[in-house]
C-alpha cells in the first residue's frame, strides 16, 4: 500500500488537545521522525478503532501524528494516512505524574511551565495516561471577590471546577481582591456593620456588628452591598451610610471577568463587558456554566478534538 500523507484541510487552531486519551497510542520509530518517513512507516499498519492519535518517539525525540483509518467498525483496522502534526524540533515530551491529562487547564499549565516555547507538549500524567497540547494559550479570567474569608471562596471555586473541567479550554483564573479592611481604612469610623460574621473581619479601633444578627441599631458605617441595604430597611426601617462591596460594579478590566453580586439567587447574569455575574452563593454547577459562557465567547469554536 502506498503511504499517503493527509493534508489538513483548515488551520488547527490553539490548545488542541484529544477528546479522550484512550484515542491516543504511543508507540517507539527507530527512524526519522518526518512526515514522509513516518507515512511510510505506519500507512498499511493496523491501528486500534479507538485511536485517532500516535505519540511516536524515538530516544529523546517526539512527534505528534493523526491516523485515519479504512473503518472504525472492526476492533483493528489498517491506518490509510497520516498527518504530522508537530514534529520533533517543536515537541516536547513531559513525565509528570501530577498531572491529570484529561483536564486541558492542566495540559497547558505543564506545557508552558514545563516546556516552554515548544508548539506542542506531550504529557505522561498520573495514571502513567499519555495525551498533548498543541499551541497552548491560557485565557485569563480575572476573579473579582471580597476577603476575607479566605481562600476567597468564588476564587476557590472556581480552580477546583478547573481541576475537572474536560470540555473547558484552558484557563488561567487571575484574583482581583478587594480587603474588608481596606474598605474601611478609606472610611473611617467607630462602628462598623457587616453583612454577616462568616468572613471572621476585625476593624482595629472599632467595633464591628455582623447584620445577620439583627444587633440594637447603632451609628454605624454599612461594609455592604444592596442587598445588604435592603435587609438594614427591614429591619430598621431606613438605609445606613454604606460603603458598597458588590464585586459586579468594581470599575476596570475588560477582559474575561467572573464576579458575583448578592442580588442574583437562582441564575448567572451577562453583563456587556464580557463579565459574568453568578449569585453570591453560587453552586459548582453555577460557576461551571459561568466559565463556559467566558470560553464560548473567547473561542466560540472551540472543542476537544
Amino acid at each position: 500500500m502506498a503511504a499517503h500523507l493527509a493534508q489538513p484541510t483548515e488551520p488547527l487552531g490553539r490548545n488542541v488537545v484529544p477528546g479522550a486519551y484512550r484515542g491516543v497510542a504511543v508507540t517507539s520509530f527507530d527512524g526519522e521522525l518526518d512526515a514522509g518517513s513516518l507515512a511510510r512507516h505506519f500507512v498499511g499498519r493496523e491501528a486500534y478503532r479507538r485511536t485517532r492519535f500516535i505519540v511516536v518517539r524515538n530516544a529523546d525525540q517526539t512527534a505528534i501524528v493523526s491516523v485515519q483509518k479504512e473503518s472504525d467498525e472492526p476492533l483493528f483496522s489498517p491506518i490509510t494516512a497520516v498527518q504530522l502534526l508537530v514534529g520533533p524540533a517543536e515537541c516536547a515530551y513531559v513525565d509528570d505524574p501530577e498531572v491529570d491529562t484529561g483536564i486541558p487547564t492542566a495540559l497547558a499549565r505543564a506545557a508552558l511551565s514545563q516546556a516552554p516555547g515548544k508548539r506542542g507538549v506531550v504529557v505522561q500524567g498520573r495514571f502513567a495516561h499519555v495525551s498533548f497540547i498543541i499551541d497552548p494559550v491560557l485565557l485569563r479570567v480575572t476573579v473579582r471577590e471580597v476577603v476575607p474569608p479566605y481562600p476567597p471562596k468564588l476564587l476557590d471555586q472556581a480552580q477546583r471546577v478547573l481541576g475537572l473541567a474536560e470540555t473547558l479550554p484552558p484557563m488561567e483564573l487571575v484574583p482581583d481582591l478587594v480587603e474588608f479592611d481596606q474598605l474601611a481604612q478609606g472610611n473611617t469610623a467607630t462602628s462598623y456593620l457587616l453583612p454577616c460574621r462568616g468572613g471572621g473581619v476585625s476593624i482595629e479601633g472599632a467595633t464591628v456588628k455582623y447584620l445577620d444578627e439583627r444587633p440594637a441599631r447603632e451609628a454605624w458605617l454599612l461594609l455592604g452591598c444592596e442587598r445588604s441595604e435592603q435587609i438594614h430597611e427591614s429591619f430598621y426601617g431606613d438605609r445606613a451610610p454604606q460603603v458598597d462591596i458588590c464585586p459586579r460594579k468594581r470599575p476596570g478590566g475588560g477582559g474575561a471577568t467572573l464576579a458575583k453580586c448578592c442580588l442574583l439567587e437562582t441564575h448567572n447574569e451577562v453583563d456587556t463587558d464580557r463579565t459574568v455575574v453568578v449569585p453570591w452563593g453560587a453552586s459548582l454547577a453555577l460557576i461551571a456554566d459561568a466559565l463556559g459562557t467566558l470560553a464560548r465567547e473567547w473561542e466560540p469554536t472551540w472543542a476537544p478534538a
